[in-house]
C-alpha cells in the first residue's frame, strides 16, 4: 500500500472507527433486528472506507456515518419491497392538547410515577412508521439538532419538526392507551 493510502487508512481508523457503537445502535433502531443491524453496520463501514476520500476532514464523522447508514438501510428496504413515502399534511397541535387534558382527567397526570413505562415506550417506538421513527431516534435518542437531522435526511427543517411532533404524539397516545389497559385511568375512557 502506498504511503498516502496507509495514511488514509490510519485516518479512517482514528476518525471513523470510534463511532462503531453509535452506528450499531442507530442501525438497530432502524432495522429492529440484531442480525440485520450487524450487516448494516458492516456495509456502512465498507462504504465509508471506500468513500473515505469524500469525507471532509474537520466535519462531524458521526453525522456522515449516520447518513450513510440511513441511506443504506432505505436502499435495502426499497429493493426488498417497493416503498412509497407520502407526505402527511401538517397536524394541528390541538389534538395533542386535547389528549393531554383527557389523560389528566382520567388520572394519568402522574403516569410515570405509577408504572415503569420503558417497555411501553419500546413497543411504541418499534411501532412508529418511517419516516417518523428515524427522526425521533435521531433527535430524541441520538441528540442531533433539527438542522442536522434535516441535512442527513435531505428534507426541510419544518418537515423534521412536524414529523417529530407526530412521532411524539403517537408515543404519547400509545402510553395513555397502555395506562388504560393496565386500569390506571380513573375517569371514563374517551
Amino acid at each position: 500500500m502506498a504511503d498516502g493510502g496507509q495514511r488514509a487508512a490510519d485516518d479512517f481508523e482514528e476518525v471513523a472507527l470510534p463511532f462503531v457503537g453509535d452506528v450499531a445502535r442507530f442501525a438497530l433502531s432502524l432495522s429492529l433486528d440484531e442480525t440485520e443491524a450487524d450487516d448494516l453496520v458492516q456495509e456502512v463501514y465498507l462504504r465509508a472506507l471506500k468513500g473515505w476520500h469524500t469525507f471532509v476532514a474537520g466535519t462531524e464523522c458521526r453525522k456522515w456515518l449516520f447518513t450513510i447508514c440511513r441511506n443504506v438501510y432505505f436502499k435495502r428496504r426499497r429493493i426488498s419491497k417497493r416503498m412509497l413515502f407520502a407526505e402527511e399534511s401538517d397536524v394541528d397541535a390541538m389534538p395533542a392538547v386535547l389528549l393531554h387534558v383527557a389523560a389528566h382527567r382520567e388520572g394519568l397526570g402522574d403516569l410515570f410515577d405509577q408504572i415503569d413505562v420503558r417497555p411501553a415506550i419500546e413497543i411504541a417506538l418499534r411501532a412508529l412508521p418511517e419516516p417518523h421513527h428515524s427522526i425521533l431516534v435521531l433527535i430524541d435518542l441520538e441528540g442531533f439538532s433539527y438542522e442536522e437531522t434535516a441535512e442527513m435526511l435531505e428534507i426541510p427543517v419544518g418537515t423534521v419538526r412536524s414529523r417529530l411532533y407526530r412521532a411524539r404524539r403517537r408515543i404519547q397516545e400509545h402510553l395513555i392507551e397502555h395506562a388504560r389497559d393496565m386500569g390506571l385511568a380513573t375517569g371514563a375512557p374517551r
